[in-house]
């Protein structure tokens, strides 16, 4: 019998080589079609007297990244048909159908013949599952190999057998730790776990794994043998009773309840290991049917798997024109923004010119790569081949001359009209016809700093974050006149260097920016009224923000905000900014010299290590404070909350953001905006818009107008729409009723 996505090839030994290789595909996935042939390959093996066991490896670079993005849409459409079709027996169904892959690889285990699977690449998710279901898991000694069930970074969890066959191989601390942060294994790591079982060349990968079988190799796991005994102990054991009590209350610790899916985990362990094996698949099963219905699941499934997905496979290129191949490119700064942009160019293996006033400057700049790359060597996340490598990529200069024959040009100088006005026209001189210029401004409208290029149709923006290097999201923000060229060129450059774009119009502060002042300037509103900084920090974290609002600000930079308030003062007049907040920078920056953490105090001081940062003292001093007993937590989460997705709302009806995709992502991405919501308009979209529109109504009567709900949102709720249904590509699927 012949296969799509495997061949099956048995040698002089009677071992069978299962080859996963799907076509036209650049990575293995799991898909009902992938099933259905394993399943069939099973039971071919089973029936085929010849055969004693067989290896499963994979064709291509890597194993398997897990589940296929169709499958995961096609089964969300199923929950959201069925609950609207037939609610009663929804869960029903989906039980079933979650149960397929559960059922799949327990029958692989149990088929009475061994199997072992050869991991010669990432390997994540169901396919790691998958490997867990064989009897011997082999895996080659490389950097590239990376293993791991990351499912709960996307609001599910291990949900085919990974909850319970992880804590029968290794000990439940370390289980519980791998599947609620959804860490990656190297393949020592994986092995000191006891999650893999040998370690090896990659030229030896095959043989050692056919070797395992001659050997002897058992078609048993150790949980269906007779005496079983779980690494570190029983639940209810003297070990377990230290484990257990601190498991919850650190969870809570860190994702203040907010992470459904991290509690199914704890869950299923705890109750799973009480149990024998078949019945803890079945409990495992069941909070994974539970879990697949939360609106969490659904919106972080949504932004976090299937448009970031799409966004970095180019959803928003232009069709038509052709895709760059970039062999140089200029950046003009090389201070800290400049000097990043240029390292992750180069770590991408794309040659770079970095470009400043004097050769010193420069200098320092490609500098900034070298401790990078220092550091990377010294955690052996680089060679030092590698490293080498990476640094004679970058050219630094004082030369513009040496931007001739750059496809792309990104300044990254003070944010000064007239500086950026001389560099735009020394780089243009240079430049062939058709190369693209772009700005790294994170407030200047790009129409009008396209006034002093001679091509404003090759002008766009390209918006890091910083740090460049850790920081995974690009805006991309198109001027007036920016022309399909430059866009597909920026996408391209952005694509090329393994960060995610988002493509907005232009607009003071694009979106990210915008978002971001709305947080914090909703604290400075707080610290006007008296509520303790303490506090507003801390409900922020447990609103599901990664950092509070004034911590941010400090990395920010309170003089930046200082800035961003007088330029736009000086754009739009004294009505543009609210005067409280115009006063409270004022005082921490003219008054007492708090600029943030670059000068060690903003709103927190920050002494010498080991000392931790904490907030600015003084900072009670400013305002009367109010009680604690009279604030309201959940009011405050929820003017954090809303206040930032009522500006995603904005940018929308404005036409800034055009795909409600981009909006979550960003929000995401760009400043951490509590993730298990799916983002900023599906935070509107999991409540429904008639309900936010409420709540905008109830905040603005107590706290301003700045909560209004827009016509946008009024006109949604009074027709019962969602943001994806009706802007995003038929994706209302999880809109409240």
């Amino acid at each position: 019998m012949s296969y799509k996505n495997f061949t099956l090839e048995t040698d002089a030994d009677g071992i069978a080589l299962v080859t996963w290789d799907m076509p036209e595909k650049s990575m293995n996935v799991f898909t009902e079609e992938v099933m259905s042939e394993l399943d069939a390959i099973v039971d071919a093996i089973v029936a085929d007297d010849g055969i004693k066991g067989a290896v499963v490896t994979s064709g291509k670079s890597t194993f398997s990244g897990g589940a296929d993005l169709t499958m995961l849409k096609s089964m969300f459409e199923r929950i959201h048909e069925e609950k609207a079709n037939n609610p009663e027996g929804a869960a029903k169904i989906l039980f079933e159908q979650v149960g397929r892959m559960t059922g799949l690889f327990r029958k692989l285990e149990t088929c009475g013949k061994p199997w072992v699977s050869a991991i010669n690449g990432v390997c994540m998710g169901g396919a790691f599952e998958l490997s867990l279901s064989c009897h011997g898991r082999v895996v080659a000694d490389s950097k590239s190999v990376k293993m791991g069930l990351p499912e709960v970074k996307v609001g599910i969890f291990p949900g085919a057998g990974g909850t319970q066959r992880v804590p029968r191989l290794t000990n439940q601390q370390d289980a519980l730790v791998m599947m609620t942060t959804g860490q990656n294994l190297s393949p020592k790591k994986a092995k000191s776990l006891g999650l893999v079982t040998e370690v090896v060349e990659p030229d030896k990968l095959i043989g050692s794994a056919k070797q395992m079988i001659k050997d002897g190799l058992k078609p048993v796991q150790p949980w269906d043998e007779k005496g079983f005994k779980l690494p570190g102990g029983q639940v209810w054991s003297p070990q377990g009773a230290q484990l257990w009590p601190a498991v919850s209350a650190n969870l809570r610790k860190q994702s203040y309840g907010n992470y459904p899916s991290a509690y199914a985990i704890i869950k299923c362990v705890f109750e799973g290991l009480q149990v024998p094996f078949d019945t803890g698949l079945r409990i495992e099963q069941r909070y994974f049917t539970e879990i697949l219905q939360t609106p969490e699941a659904y919106a972080m499934v949504r932004s976090l798997f299937v448009s970031l997905q799409d966004l970095n496979k180019g959803a928003r290129r232009p069709t038509g024109v052709e895709k760059t191949k970039f062999t140089k490119v200029g950046v003009v700064g090389a201070g800290f923004m400049g000097a990043g942009i240029a390292y992750s160019t180069a770590k991408a293996g794309i040659p770079v010119v970095l470009i400043d006033r004097d050769q010193d400057a420069a200098d320092k700049g490609k500098a900034h790569s070298e401790d990078l790359v220092a550091q990377a060597v010294k955690k052996n996340r680089m060679t030092q081949e590698q490293a080498d490598k990476l640094l004679s990529l970058i050219t630094p200069t004082a030369d513009y001359g040496a931007l001739d024959g750059a496809e792309l040009v990104i300044e990254a100088v003070f944010e000064d009209r007239g500086i950026k006005k001389t560099v735009t026209e020394s780089a243009e001189a240079v430049l062939a016809p058709g190369s693209v210029f772009a700005s790294n401004t994170s407030t200047l409208p790009i129409t009008g700093l396209a006034e002093n290029s001679k091509s404003p149709e090759d002008f766009i923006g390209i918006h890091f974050f910083s740090p460049v290097d850790r920081m995974m999201l690009v805006e991309i923000i198109m001027g007036e006149q920016t022309g399909d060229n430059a866009l597909a060129v920026a996408l391209d450059y952005v694509q090329a260097i393994n960060k995610t774009p988002i493509v907005v119009n232009d607009t003071r502060g694009f979106y990210v920016n915008r978002c971001v002042m709305r947080y914090m300037t909703e604290a400075y509103n707080m610290i006007d009224e008296g509520i303790p900084a303490v506090m507003i920090e801390n409900i922020a974290k447990m609103a599901g923000m990664p950092v509070g609002p004034l911590a941010l600000n400090d990395e920010v930079a309170i003089d930046l905000s200082q800035k961003v308030n007088r330029a736009t003062i000086a754009d739009l007049g004294e009505d543009a900014v609210d005067p409280r907040h115009v006063k409270l920078i004022d005082t921490m920056v003219d008054d007492h010299g708090r600029l943030g953490r670059k000068n060690g105090k903003g709103f927190y001081d920050y002494p010498a290590k080991p000392t931790k940062k904490h907030l600015w003292p003084g900072l009670k001093d400013l305002y009367p404070q109010l009680d604690p007993d009279q604030v309201s937590v959940s009011e405050v989460k929820n003017r954090f909350l809303t206040t930032v997705a009522l500006e995603a709302a904005r940018t929308m009806e404005e036409g800034i953001v055009t795909d409600p995709r981009e909006a979550d992502v960003g929000s995401i991405l760009g400043f951490g905006f509590a993730p298990y919501t799916g983002g900023a308009l599906s935070y509107i979209d999991g409540m429904g818009a008639k309900a936010f529109v409420e709540m905008c109504d109830g905040l603005a009567q107590k706290h301003g107008a700045h909560f209004k709900p827009t016509p946008l949102l009024k006109e949604m709720a009074a027709n019962g729409e969602s943001f994806y249904s009706r802007f995003g590509e038929g994706a209302g699927l999880g809109q409240a009723a």
